[in-house]
């Protein structure tokens, strides 16, 4: 525990932020989704079963908290998972774990 107690309150803040979006049984789904390629909303809508307003919803809250990015295919968005920042939260939940 002595890694988290050098954790400065600005880090266990960004830590807290960063958890609570995966706090929601949506965005997980979305998130593994995702795992598996780039998807677009009308994909992730069929595969979680869920309306176009609730995935774009959960997508906006995953892109600010940068665990998905975004690209324009034509008329279509591609999403897919932001690996870099959630290797970051998987190396943050580490340090919240005693050896």
């Amino acid at each position: 525990m002595a890694k988290c107690s050098s954790a400065s309150k600005a880090q266990l803040r960004e830590w807290a932020r960063d958890f609570k979006l995966l706090g929601d049984p949506t965005r997980l789904g979305i998130l593994a989704q995702l795992a598996g390629g780039p998807r677009n909303v009308t994909s992730l809508c069929k595969a979680l079963k869920l309306k176009q307003p609730t995935i774009s919803h959960h997508l906006g809250l995953l892109r600010m908290g940068r665990l998905v990015n975004s690209i324009r295919k034509g008329k279509s968005v591609e999403y897919s998972t932001d690996k870099s920042n959630l290797k970051a939260m998987a190396k943050a939940l580490g340090q919240l774990t005693p050896k």
